[in-house]
């Protein structure tokens, strides 16, 4: 088999990417270890910036979500029993966020993917890089897992196969620098069977801890309150739970949480990840496989999706023009937004969750800081700029 750009992995990152490419008349071939139900069947939230939303409409995979997505115009912190919403549609000058979830997200790409012709192979084994650092890269891969030993020769090879997938290893230790920063809590998230809650997302904070209220749809809301790194889903009953959320969201307005029969419940552990460079020859990683960001400033799904426009653009001026420059800056212009939303991201989590071994004086400090960018417009901007969406920083050195 012979294609332009092997595709490593059917998350977020390789299905925008071979649509992008698509798109641009340049062929890719999709390995993915998983069947199609288990990509389309696991469950996960999904907060899409403007720009990530703007695409999909672009590309022509909108259908759904303009039909199912909510779109949001704002957010809300609550502290001290009081909410305080940030306008993000005010201070950003029209932008929003949509919430769809990144799996609905997936079928969208998939389906589109299969439309169009493009090749997706389901429930590959036994992946392996070979030649990365050649003008001649191969993939090898078993199909089904079990069958005979293939090869792909393509151009260039996308590692979007996540943290755990093969590509990040062909990046030789010797030349990747690896930061990494796990936290000392985690995220208990329940789907409950109930009308919306609220509006719009709420981050709440409180002195047992932090409380997200989303939304998946009418009838079903996706919630999450903080607990230990260590703890145990059997820790946790349906009663104890909603309690908990009750205490953490309770507001002096008389604010109600609506209950409903949770139908999923599990513990996401919250840690930071990047690696640098995130291209090595002709092996260039994108979205988990090389970074990852804690949940708190939704920001996962967007950046894998703003690294494959960076590498499509790349891709587009080599194979069109002959231009190897955007690809050679890869690196240099996805870490610039990386670090940004891995920025972001840690200060959402250092603002809103409740740290154990913070001292009475950094509590306070806290919780003035909750108070200054609530109530000061450079403070609300700041976060409402961050939250729909960054632009893309095209400098190349």
């Amino acid at each position: 088999m012979r294609t332009q750009v092997a595709i490593i992995g059917a998350g977020p990152a390789g299905l925008m990417l071979a649509q992008l490419l698509h798109s641009k008349g340049i062929e890719s071939v999709i390995l993915e270890s998983r069947t199609r139900a288990e990509i389309e069947e696991t469950i996960r939230a999904g907060v899409l910036e403007q720009g990530t939303a703007d695409l999909m409409r672009e590309l022509g995979v909108a259908d759904r979500m303009n039909r199912l997505g909510q779109v949001h115009d704002g957010i809300e912190f609550r502290f001290h029993r009081k909410g305080h919403r940030i306008n993000l549609n005010e201070l950003t000058g029209g932008k929003r966020v949509t919430i769809y979830a990144q799996h609905e997200v997936l079928k969208d790409l998939i389906s589109a993917r299969i439309a169009t012709g493009g090749e997706i192979l389901f429930n590959v084994g036994d992946v392996r890089l070979l030649d990365v650092d050649t003008e001649s890269p191969r993939v090898q891969f078993r199909r089904d897992k079990d069958g005979e030993l293939e090869e792909l020769v393509c151009d260039f090879i996308a590692g979007c196969d996540g943290f755990h997938g093969p590509s990040r290893q062909h990046i030789p230790q010797h030349a990747r620098t690896e930061y990494s920063e796990v936290f000392p809590m985690s995220w208990l998230g329940i789907l409950a069977e109930a009308p919306p809650s609220s509006p719009e997302l709420i981050y709440a904070h409180h002195d047992r801890g932090f409380a997200l209220v989303s939304t998946r749809s009418p009838e079903i809301q996706r919630i999450y309150l903080q607990v230990d790194a260590h703890d145990d889903l059997g820790n946790w009953s349906d009663e104890r739970i909603w309690s908990e959320l009750h205490r953490r969201l309770e507001t002096d307005d008389g604010w109600t949480l609506i209950e409903g029969p949770i139908i999923q419940k599990n513990i996401v552990g919250m840690r930071s990840f990047v690696c640098d460079p995130m291209q090595y020859g002709r092996l260039f990683l994108a979205g988990d496989a090389a970074h990852i960001v804690p949940p708190t400033g939704a920001k996962g799904l967007n950046l894998a999706v703003s690294d494959v426009v960076v590498l499509a653009k790349g891709l587009e001026a080599y194979y069109k023009q002959g231009n190897a420059a955007w690809l050679q800056a890869y690196s240099e212009i996805c870490l610039r937004r990386v670090w940004k939303a891995e920025r972001f991201s840690n200060y959402m989590t250092a603002l809103l969750h409740r740290h154990a071994n913070y001292s009475p004086f950094q509590r306070q400090i806290q919780l003035a800081e909750l108070d200054y960018v609530t109530s000061s417009p450079v403070g609300l901007a700041s976060i409402a700029e961050n939250y729909v969406g960054l632009p893309i920083d095209w400098r190349r050195s």
